[in-house]
């Protein structure tokens, strides 16, 4: 399967940007597509953070737990997965942008790794491409109207 990187420049510092981003009980009142999240790991967030996703995609809700397998206040992370025999990672690198504000560069890597996974992945490739890159650009969309409003 493809890597899918997407790109945003917001007019907020990386500060806060990565706070509201890492923030995973706001999520649902940042990301329109977000329906609800749970903190599975005690504690302040940070790397080994585990939490459960409810979100709406394709129509239909679909939970997935995630964790922060890297974390770099305030210049990025990355949180993981495992869904339908796939291992997935994506990670958000923050950058000061030169005239202001922060560069948001989130890239989700996908891996297959079953033999199902392995012989649907052409057409999960053609969904990244499209579907999954537009829900995608709506969630960053979403996050640059929060962080420029707060």
């Amino acid at each position: 399967m493809p890597m899918l990187t997407l790109n945003r420049h917001i007019n907020a510092p990386p500060e806060r940007v990565f706070a509201l981003t890492t923030d995973v009980e706001a999520f649902p009142k940042v990301v329109p597509g977000i329906k609800k999240t749970e903190l599975l790991t005690p504690g302040p967030v940070g790397r080994g953070t585990r939490f459960r996703e409810t979100r709406e995609m394709f129509g239909k809700e679909a939970t997935e737990t995630m964790e922060f397998v890297e974390f770099s206040p305030p210049t990025g992370y990355t949180i993981g997965c495992t869904s339908c025999g796939v291992e997935y990672r994506t990670s958000f690198d923050l950058r000061a942008a030169p005239a202001g504000g922060t560069d948001l560069v989130m890239t989700m890597d996908c891996r297959p790794v079953t033999l199902f996974a392995k012989v649907v992945s052409p057409v999960m490739g053609l969904m990244m491409k499209g579907t999954m890159r537009k829900l995608l650009e709506a969630d960053l969309d979403a996050v640059k109207r929060a962080a420029e409003t707060a």
